[in-house]
């Protein structure tokens, strides 16, 4: 799954580590604190790639059927994640399993028919942007400044990053829109997500909207999935997608929200743009815009600024 969820909730997420490990937040991050940190953005950044490759294979809606499924699968391996939901939290689960698994899973596969996994990973940096956004209109009351700065900044960037691909015709646009519609999904997923979480544990609610997911992508899945052309490396980067990109990743960040907090932990969103980019160029011969590559370091600058203020008022303990 790509950056998304954890990027924007707040410390009281690490209920979250109940479902994993038992752990104490610690004042003084360790070095496997921080490894904890960098993993799932690590994973997510690989995700573009994987996805790119599966399509060698099988079709969009193939891809994102593999992927929940896998990673459903692989979260069941985890204790903890069969934890009962409130009762009158899982209209909400239901919910959240199509803004932020059913819904923007399916578009990305589509997108990356049309623009590079680069560019797709790039723009993925700008998911806490529309996050920021969702969560003033549902507040009805302006951010703050500095949040409205840092607005500014990242949506310029993002602009910056989508331009030369604009330039490229109808078939890339294309592309573009796909991924802001899925960006636009995530970021009602965050502020729908956050309450889930506090009050249920955060795999618990990953897991069971993963099963959503799967139930809703199957009916367009399954048959592409039965009519796919296998070779070894997309089989392979299918499973990786499924079995670390939407399972693993999820197990590293809940405890490293529990560790160490989840205004450290939401760092890990500045490292998925950047792997998607690097192995996007080094891996499949993808070309950049030096534009778009500019936008890439302007749209998480802008992510930085915005987060600032609440990192300073909410430290980690």
């Amino acid at each position: 799954m790509t950056a998304s969820l954890p990027c924007h909730v707040d410390r009281d997420i690490c209920v979250a580590s109940d479902t994993v490990l038992r752990v104490t937040r610690s004042d003084k991050p360790t070095t496997w604190d921080w490894v904890l940190v960098a993993g799932p953005g690590t994973i997510w950044g690989t995700s573009f790639l994987f996805i790119a490759e599966g399509l060698h294979a099988v079709a969009p809606n193939g891809v994102t059927f593999l992927r929940i499924l896998i990673g459903f699968l692989t979260l069941s391996l985890v204790p903890g994640v069969r934890k009962p939901v409130a009762k009158d939290d899982r209209l909400g689960v239901v919910r959240l399993g199509i803004v932020w698994v059913a819904f923007p899973l399916s578009m990305f596969p589509f997108a990356e028919q049309h623009v590079s996994s680069a560019l797709t990973g790039m723009l993925n940096g700008a998911t806490p942007l529309f996050a920021a956004i969702v969560a003033s209109v549902f507040a009805r009351k302006a951010p703050e400044r500095a949040v409205v700065i840092g607005l500014a900044v990242g949506l310029s960037g993002a602009v910056l990053i989508a331009l030369p691909s604009l330039n490229e015709g109808s078939n890339s646009l294309t592309g573009v829109m796909l991924i802001l519609a899925a960006l636009c999904s995530y970021g009602f997923a965050i502020n729908f997500a956050r309450p889930l979480q506090q009050r249920n544990g955060a795999l618990p609610v990953v897991w069971r909207a993963l099963g959503v997911g799967l139930v809703l992508t199957a009916p367009l899945g399954v048959p592409e999935v039965l009519r796919a052309q296998w070779s070894l490396w997309p089989a392979v980067s299918l499973f990786c997608l499924g079995a670390f990109g939407t399972g693993v990743a999820f197990v590293l960040m809940a405890t490293a929200a529990g560790r160490v907090g989840a205004a450290r932990a939401a760092g890990t969103v500045f490292i998925t743009p950047v792997v998607a980019l690097l192995l996007g160029v080094t891996l499949r011969g993808e070309h950049v815009a030096v534009l778009s590559v500019a936008g890439c370091v302007v749209c998480l600058a802008g992510a930085w600024i915005m987060g600032a203020p609440s990192r300073r008022a909410a430290p980690a303990r």
